[in-house]
């Protein structure tokens, strides 16, 4: 099946993508676009017949592991570090009237 891509497509395209093209990249994108559409073509002439739809390429699972505190409570420490503390909080500059 011969794909054809006018200039209205590309102009469409261009706009869509916020691109800005010469004539000449127009010319070549329509000879892009035409092939990739042509090597679809090609992909749906496959017999896909007992072949299972699958969402990945590979069988994805996620990993999960517990959820374990490491570090402890360690909160005298990291409020030596701050500028300024109050109620066991740091203390910043007001930022909002």
């Amino acid at each position: 099946m011969a794909n054809v891509i006018t200039d209205a497509t590309i102009d469409y395209v261009g706009i869509l993508a916020k691109l800005e093209l010469t004539g000449e990249e127009k010319e070549q994108a329509k000879a892009d676009m035409g092939r990739m559409l042509d090597y679809i073509d090609k992909l749906n002439e496959l017999d896909t017949e007992g072949v299972e739809p699958m969402s990945h390429i590979s069988a994805a699972a996620n990993v999960f592991r517990e959820d374990v505190v490491t570090n402890g409570d360690d909160r005298e420490q990291i409020l030596k570090n701050a500028p300024g503390c109050k109620d066991g909080m740091f203390k910043v500059p007001r930022t909002v009237d």
